[in-house]
């Protein structure tokens, strides 16, 4: 049997389809939802492998076929159809063997993404929303994915203090996983007169983005305070208290929103981040409990790690994980981060497969 581990998965949805057809587990709320979070964390890895077995079924009664005929015109057409079968099967095959390499991350679609301003002041707050920028050409260009912004602090220069928004799209998270961490520029502030590099930071933070059904936050576990909302330099948005702030008393996580001026609708943009932290913390602890399963060096997530060097007198664009260096500044700046994505991604691939093998 190929692929052990993604058939195990295959028949541990099948047993979940079953279970959700019983009414023992019908009437049961508190086991529907446990039902219902496993069976949609299953969905996508099963649809893939009975895609993949159903092929190689199809495989085996084409050759069969194959063997069996003998007028030389159909048993050219049946070569043809066992050709092109075998050519789905063989890139489908790949795309089980990334299954299997890349875990949970290639199967999750949405992310929520924040960005934050770090060391260098006015300067830091604008390389930040350069960032956000380059993100979005990315995302909405590039990719034809989609953003909401749940919430957004700016200064008065144009800059971004911090930023969360969320992205969706099909293999979004897989693709922008790798991007959490300290990124650095080096350039020329436009009010420095002395011709001077200044190097200013931001970090970014990518979370998968969590479901009701997959985190579930009782309301017990909450604690929901409102305030007036304000602008750049502290003005007054609005007069009501609309902004919320929640606090996730079993981990102490904390966050707010503002961005709208209905409380009800800045109360769900914060529950979805907070879920989203929430699902991050969890599965850090896990993989820490995983001592076999070390992440890779690309794939911390450690947010004071500096990954990433923006360097704009030489044009260039820095790796430091895996000394990758582009001099294509303004094309990524532009959201043209394929290149550097498609790296970053292929390393992972290599260091997860050299560890597998190791293990065997």
């Amino acid at each position: 049997m190929k692929f052990p581990t993604l058939q195990a998965k295959l028949e541990r949805f099948e047993e979940l389809e079953k279970q959700l057809q019983d009414p023992e587990v019908l009437t049961n709320t508190t086991k529907l939802v446990e039902v219902q979070r496993e069976y949609g964390g299953l969905a996508k890895v099963a649809q893939e492998v009975r895609a993949f077995n159903t092929r190689e079924e199809d495989i085996e009664v084409a050759q069969e076929m194959l063997e069996e005929e003998t007028d030389p015109d159909a048993k050219a057409y049946a070569q043809k159809e066992l050709d092109q079968l075998c050519e789905e099967h063989e890139k489908h095959t790949k795309d089980l063997e990334d299954l299997v390499v890349a875990g949970d991350s290639i199967t999750r679609g949405g992310l929520i993404m924040e960005i934050r301003a770090g060391a260098g002041g006015d300067e830091a707050a604008l390389f930040a929303s350069e960032l956000f920028q380059m993100y979005q050409h990315f995302v909405e260009a590039q990719k034809g994915w989609k953003t909401e912004v749940l919430n957004l602090s700016a200064t008065e220069l144009g800059g971004v203090k911090e930023v969360t928004f969320s992205i969706s799209g099909e293999g979004a998270y897989h693709r922008l996983q790798f991007e959490s961490g300290g990124h650095r520029v080096q350039r020329v502030p436009e009010t420095e007169t002395q011709g001077r590099v200044h190097t200013s930071a931001a970090t970014v933070a990518v979370l998968p983005e969590a479901s009701e059904v997959e985190v579930e936050i009782k309301p017990d576990d909450i604690r929901l305070d409102t305030f007036h909302a304000s602008g750049p330099g502290g003005q007054k948005v609005n007069k009501t208290e609309s902004a919320v702030r929640i606090t996730h008393l079993p981990t102490g996580t904390v966050v707010q929103c503002q961005d709208e001026k209905s409380q009800h609708k800045n109360k769900a943009k914060a529950m979805r981040v907070l879920r989203s932290r929430v699902l991050e913390q969890m599965q850090q602890q896990a993989a820490a409990e995983r001592a076999d399963q070390r992440r890779t060096l690309i794939g911390s997530g450690d947010r004071s790690q500096r990954i990433r060097t923006y360097n704009f007198p030489q044009g260039r664009v820095t790796d430091h994980r895996i000394n990758l260096s582009l001099y294509k500044l303004d094309q990524i700046m532009q959201g043209d981060l394929d290149e550097l994505i498609n790296a970053l991604l292929q390393f992972d691939r290599e260091e997860r497969l050299l560890g597998d093998s190791a293990k065997k």
